[in-house]
């Protein structure tokens, strides 16, 4: 905690007892979440959440990076020492998001000046008469905004006296309590008595004139009205473009998801009453079929709640996420000033982008309403026999079950370079039985695991059979990470690994038993084994040195009429000749 945080800490007028016990604030913005006290030393995580910075350094570390802090500039107000400490990795008491706390601990994060706003005022309205914070003896009746202390009527006339303070701006406590929003001075923490004017934008921190004289000297420093417009703006941009229309969106969708388990169920419900009344006609066997019936409905209403609470799951976390973050940028906007916006500017905008640039939309086919339509009763259906007796109806499910989808086809696990692939998804019920139509949301994914912008576009044709046919055409060797995902859901083994091999070289030479009798006696004919021969031949010959001692290709010396010709590469290694071209015999 800097000295002036300290200073502001050790003036802030505390709940009393009664209040800390019962926990009656007026204004939630005050507390904490985690000690349910008001805020003390308030500090913004990465996820735009506030917490005391005790609290903070009390929590339990989710993992330690050894990652160094490298992207401080030289001259910045970071102890080089710190860069190399080691990053702490935190999960947000609030969210359940992964936040680093930075090398120097707590104290290095962003202050929530506007929750010291809302502390302060708070004080004013739950506790009641103020003493001074001066002579200790009189009550306060109004506050210096610039030293950040409350003054009886005595001492705030000895206040105005004095030269050094004459000039600062000294607000009557009934009327601050009367505004219901508290305008603080944003001071320094390297110089307490110096408010933050300031902005030096190669070191993108608001300062004060003594650290612009002195640290930030050679920077180009201007004031913070003259900057606060375009950060603002870009705060703004983020919220009004992308992430609202996103928030409405994910509502949206968060509520076609309750939809569908109220249709659901309801379809689920009228399915089992048409069942029932069926079964009632028949004698015992029949009805131990009914009661088979109504074991299969149950696991296709499971299945498909299944599914609806994980997309509810996976939406109301994005939810969550967004809903938090533009709620904070939203009031920083409104109620901050120019210095309290410029000092929480950067993990503002660092979050808001991060949530910009994801892919928190859910595709339109996984949020469509389910309403059960793909369960249906065929009551004149063959099922079987049941103790010798046959029966007739079944519970019939066009909706795909992922853990029962096939995939065939060696395209799938390997590949050729240039090469078209091929492989096939089969879509099933959670009963085996392959889906009998199509029409399904088919996503395939093809990226290369140590390139990740090297992709590979898949064609995916829909077979109208519950079949479909995937093709691709490699361009690089190396193992690829392949994603099968119907309605944005993965199936059973994906992602799977596709490992591709470089392109086929076929043989140019041909597959002889040596160079002097494949040439017919031709001393400059040459071959790809080391084999030589005396006399001036250039190429190999039987029993002589270097010769294989069985036939093989003349352009690189394999031994395997069904080979791969070997790269040139290989054969220098492996032959005194590599270096030469071998003719084609």
């Amino acid at each position: 905690m800097s000295q002036s945080e300290r200073k502001e800490d050790a003036e802030r007028p505390k709940l009393n007892s009664e209040q800390e016990q019962n926990g009656t604030l007026v204004n939630p913005r005050a507390l904490c979440s985690v000690c349910k006290r008001l805020y003390r030393d308030p500090k913004i995580l990465p996820c735009l959440h506030t917490f005391c910075t005790d609290c903070i350094g009390q929590l339990e570390p989710f993992s330690v990076s050894s990652r160094c802090r490298r992207d401080a500039p030289e001259d910045s107000q970071v102890d080089a020492t710190e860069k190399d400490r080691p990053t702490v990795t935190v999960l947000c008491p609030d969210c359940d998001s992964e936040v680093d706390i930075p090398p120097s601990g707590p104290e290095g994060l962003s202050t929530d000046h506007l929750a010291l706003d809302e502390v302060f005022l708070e004080t004013l309205v739950t506790n009641g008469p103020l003493g001074c914070d001066l002579c200790g003896e009189g009550g306060a009746e109004s506050r210096c905004e610039v030293c950040s202390v409350n003054l009886c009527e005595f001492c705030c006339q000895a206040h105005r006296r004095q030269k050094r303070t004459a000039s600062h701006s000294v607000q009557s406590l009934e009327e601050l309590k009367s505004r219901g929003r508290l305008c603080r001075p944003v001071l320094c923490s390297f110089h307490p008595a110096q408010e933050l004017r300031l902005f030096c934008q190669p070191c993108d921190l608001p300062v004060c004139l003594e650290c612009a004289a002195t640290l930030h000297r050679d920077h180009r420093c201007c004031p913070t009205r003259d900057v606060i417009d375009r950060h603002g703006d870009r705060i703004r941009e983020l919220v009004t473009a992308h992430l609202r229309p996103r928030l409405e969106r994910l509502r949206d969708s968060l509520q076609k998801v309750d939809v569908s388990q109220e249709a659901l169920q309801a379809r689920v419900d009228a399915i089992a009453t048409e069942v029932r009344a069926f079964a009632r006609g028949y004698a015992t066997a029949v009805e131990a079929h009914c009661l088979s019936l109504l074991h299969r409905l149950e696991e296709l209403r499971v299945q498909r709640r299944n599914q609806l609470h994980l997309q509810r799951a996976q939406l109301q976390q994005a939810l969550l996420d967004i809903g938090g973050s533009v709620e904070f940028a939203e009031r920083l906007l409104s109620c901050g000033s120019d210095a309290e916006i410029l000092s929480a500017k950067g993990v503002t905008l660092r979050r808001l982008t991060s949530l910009a640039g994801s892919s928190y939309d859910p595709h339109p086919a996984a949020v469509e309403p389910e309403d059960g339509s793909g369960i249906c009763f065929k009551p004149r259906e063959p099922a079987g026999e049941v103790d010798s007796y046959p029966v007739v109806g079944v519970i019939n499910s066009r909706t795909v079950d992922l853990s029962k989808c096939t995939i065939e086809g060696e395209g799938l696990q390997k590949g050729r370079e240039g090469q078209r692939g091929h492989f096939t998804l089969f879509c099933r019920d959670s009963a085996g039985e392959q889906i009998a139509q199509g029409g399904e949301h088919v996503l395939v994914s093809i990226v290369h695991k140590e390139k990740k912008n090297c992709t590979v576009e898949a064609a995916v044709v829909d077979n109208s059979d519950g079949s479909y046919s995937v093709s691709y055409t490699p361009k690089e060797p190396g193992a690829y990470s392949v994603w099968v995902c119907v309605k944005a859901q993965h199936v059973k083994g994906s992602p799977f690994i596709l490992n591709v091999k470089r392109k086929l070289r076929r043989h140019s030479g041909t597959f002889h038993c040596c160079s002097f009798c494949s040439s017919g006696g031709a001393k400059e004919a040459r071959c790809g084994c080391p084999g030589t021969m005396p006399g001036g031949f250039k190429g190999c010959g039987h029993s002589h040195k270097g010769h294989p001692g069985k036939p093989h290709w003349s352009c690189c010396g394999s031994t395997v009429e069904q080979s791969e010709c070997l790269p040139q590469s290989v054969l220098a290694a492996v032959s005194p000749h590599g270096h030469l071209r071998t003719v084609e015999l």
